[in-house]
């Protein structure tokens, strides 16, 4: 594990860059990890996307997959990955200060 200050809170990251501890997470650490993963601004969509991926992590105990975020989360798809391209879940996760899903590699 590796330390980073993200938005000005000194973290414990693992050797992708993902928070160890969800719970250190705060919203200005979200902007500041989306610009490292190239995105620029975070719309009230991404913070759709966001807040609905930590709100079932915190229930269900785990990163939800995309097929999730699509039938309770009500995001579209096809949003999604214009949202997030390049690995919308890896990178919307990441910006969520949630672990990697085991279904990204």
């Amino acid at each position: 594990m590796a330390a980073k200050v993200i938005a000005g809170t000194p973290v414990e990251v693992n050797e992708e860059g993902y928070l160890v501890d969800a719970s250190q997470w705060n919203r200005d650490m979200a902007t500041e990890i989306a610009r490292e993963v190239d995105i620029q601004e975070l719309t009230d969509d991404h913070w759709k996307v966001i807040d609905f991926l930590r709100r079932d992590a915190e229930e269900k105990g785990g990163s939800p997959t995309i097929r999730r975020l699509k039938k309770a989360g009500g995001i579209d798809t096809k949003l999604l990955y214009e949202l997030f391209p390049g690995g919308p879940l890896k990178k919307a996760t990441k910006i969520a200060g949630l672990p990697k899903p085991a279904s990204c590699i």
